[in-house]
């Protein structure tokens, strides 16, 4: 199984750069999607995403152009979960999930603090109560892979510059003990698991030509319950993907 996770930060804006195109390159199996800014009714370029054999399940925000998750499928699931039932995450679309009969995977788009205090203790609250969530739902589905746009940063290895970045929101001692606990708490990062080397990001800032200079963050993962560990096939960051200020990270599973 194929999983692809990718914050196309508008998915209008990534289809006008060609993504439709790359994505039936890549032939994924899932595809998971952050940050989709739209509704399924305002995009004209549907029938080119059914035509490459793609189910495609959306919960997109209440306020428009704003936030929101996807997960596209050539596997038919079993259920489809909208949300996790926390009216305040709900509302802005954080999270989807589809089951299969051996994995259940999910696209969640976790919030970010940058813009202010206000966010940032939003920020806080989703870590505490979806993590609770999700502690609940291994239980209950344990082969889980919880893909998306983490809005963290987990080591200094994950990060251009640790030191001047040590008070920015993303790398926050307390968003990097979340992680921390959570991996331990039996999750995988999957690309970790395969790749050790420095200088992998998938996020770059606009400004500065920090892309072309590859000064990024990596705060886009691939999370896989431990039970999973044997089926790991394949774990990387796709860069040369350009569709977006993220770049998608993949994971291919076996069973």
């Amino acid at each position: 199984m194929k999983i692809l996770t990718y914050n196309v930060n508008g998915i209008r804006s990534a289809i006008s750069k060609g993504w439709l195109a790359w994505l039936q390159a890549t032939d994924a199996d899932v595809v998971c999607l952050q940050e989709i800014k739209a509704t399924p009714d305002v995009l004209t370029d549907l029938g080119l995403v059914d035509q490459m054999g793609y189910q495609h399940y959306w919960f997109p925000a209440e306020k428009k152009g704003y936030s929101g998750t996807a997960i596209f499928t050539k596997i038919l699931p079993k259920h489809i979960e909208y949300g996790c039932g926390i009216p305040d995450f709900d509302r802005e679309g954080r999270c989807i999930r589809v089951d299969f009969d051996e994995v259940s995977v999910m696209s969640v788009y976790f919030p970010s603090g940058s813009s202010g205090d206000e966010r940032q203790v939003f920020k806080y609250r989703f870590l505490d109560e979806f993590g609770k969530y999700l502690t609940l739902l291994k239980v209950e589905y344990p082969n889980l892979v919880v893909c998306g746009d983490y809005n963290i940063c987990h080591r200094p290895i994950d990060i251009h510059n640790p030191k001047s970045n040590a008070n920015s929101s993303g790398f926050l001692p307390e968003e990097r003990e979340w992680m921390e606990n959570f991996i331990e708490g039996g999750f995988i990062d999957t690309f970790r698991h395969v790749n050790k080397e420095p200088h992998n990001y998938t996020w770059w800032s606009f400004r500065a030509g920090a892309r072309g200079k590859n000064l990024g963050w990596r705060i886009d993962y691939a999370m896989a319950s431990t039970p999973l560990e044997d089926k790991i096939r394949r774990a990387a960051i796709l860069p040369e993907a350009k569709h977006s200020d993220h770049c998608p990270v993949l994971l291919e599973l076996e069973f």
